[in-house]
């Protein structure tokens, strides 16, 4: 009997202890997202755009609105070598622990992070081509995320050959995606190489597969129902590997639009929605929601913001009326008070923007559209003091953006 006894408690120690070992991952039950101490989890916090996806507008730029484009112009003012340096710097610079700590201050409980396809390929892209690029600045912020204890969702931003087919997707102006079975299968196969790396990482809430796709210019009625296909078999290449995270599921038209999908296809799904500049009625999301009560499955709006404070507040509370998390949009911006927080337009940068504006269709438009030589060293020096000013100790948190999210301003 005793030594029956000792087996017995010998087996439950033993079951005790895997299972205290055992990681816990945010995960959903029902339309609940549900956190590690099991109880609901109501997302709350920012994106870091413009960091892995630079984009034009966060540079003040008009018709130079994606990365490829912001590349081209600039590095005909200043070259491709100082063009490589200031891409890694900006890297390495503009989001930082720092940047973390304070978002978590603030009270959020986590972020969102947009990033291109290509820094996991050779590809080039922000002045390198190395395709563990990827995973060593995720690594890194990600790092800090977990000893902050700041949740991360996973963004492709740009998926190959374009989901969106606009600058969202930093392409080629149309959603090829969708008409290329080799876009799909290598978008899928970065899926399965992101999602085997961060297979057993708690700190990462789930991959959120295809931002913004399919945008309203094209034929939505022959590509939409090439949607929900799409993700199923990225959904399966990340499944193949990781059974802890959860995917997040965008809708069409600017993931606006959830009449593609069906019944939800994974048990770890959820539905996300992007809104901006819309009147702040129960009518704006009640789509959204009946698609929730119909299939009993959670959404969240993952892009929202950039707009006043009243409404960044008043969108919240209709957010949180109805149970409804959010990643409110963007985290940083040059000289701009509808954000986190915002960094000051370097001197001389006036000169940089109107090269911009200025017709560089060919050679001959670009030598006209050209600084004197005596002007390229200003341009140099504008573009590094852009660097330094984005940096966190200089950045400029928007006090009354901040409190309308019902967070609060950390001392720096």
């Amino acid at each position: 009997m005793k030594k029956l006894i000792t087996s017995v408690l010998l087996t439950a120690a033993v079951m005790f202890s895997v299972c205290a070992q055992t990681p816990k991952f945010i995960s959903v039950k029902g339309k609940e997202i549900i956190g590690t101490n099991n109880k609901p989890f109501l997302i709350r916090g920012t994106n870091l755009g413009n960091w892995l996806v630079p984009e034009g507008y966060m540079f003040k730029f008009k018709a130079v609105n994606s990365q490829r484009l912001i590349n081209e112009a600039l590095t005909e003012l200043v070259g491709p070598e100082e063009m490589k340096l200031f891409w890694r710097k900006f890297q390495d610079t503009y989001v930082t622990e720092a940047d973390i700590k304070f978002l978590k201050a603030t009270g959020m409980n986590s972020i969102r992070i947009p990033f291109n396809y290509k820094l996991f390929t050779y590809e080039d892209y922000m002045g390198q081509n190395n395709p563990n690029r990827g995973f060593e600045l995720l690594d890194r912020v990600i790092g800090w995320c977990k000893k902050a204890n700041l949740y991360v969702i996973l963004d492709m931003h740009c998926a190959p050959g374009g989901q969106t087919g606009d600058n969202i997707d930093d392409g080629n102006g149309y959603p090829f995606l969708f008409t290329s079975a080799a876009s799909r299968k290598l978008t899928s196969d970065i899926w399965r190489k992101i999602a085997n790396h961060y297979k057993n990482e708690t700190i990462i809430m789930g991959y959120d597969l295809l931002n913004e796709p399919i945008a309203h210019y094209f034929d939505v009625k022959a590509l939409n129902p090439h949607l929900e296909p799409t993700f199923k078999q990225i959904t399966a290449a990340v499944r193949s590997v990781d059974k802890n995270h959860i995917v997040f599921i965008g809708g069409a038209q600017w993931d606006s639009n959830f009449k593609p999908f069906g019944k939800p296809f994974d048990s770890k799904s959820v539905y996300t929605f992007h809104k901006y500049w819309t009147d702040v009625k129960q009518d704006v999301i009640q789509e959204y929601m009946d698609y929730r009560d119909k299939y009993n499955v959670p959404i969240y709006v993952g892009e929202t913001g950039e707009n006043t404070d009243e409404w960044v507040r008043d969108f919240k509370v209709l957010c949180e009326k109805n149970n409804i998390g959010w990643h409110y949009w963007p985290y940083k911006k040059l000289d701009n008070l509808k954000g986190i927080t915002s960094f000051n337009v370097p001197d001389g940068y006036d000169e940089i923007i109107a090269y911009t504006e200025k017709p560089r269709g060919s050679f001959e438009e670009i030598r006209k559209a050209a600084p004197a030589d005596a002007d390229r060293e200003k341009i140099k020096k504008a573009l590094w003091q852009f660097l330094e000013n984005s940096k966190f100790i200089n950045c400029i948190p928007n006090k009354g953006y901040i409190e309308a999210l019902g967070l609060k301003v950390p001392a720096k």
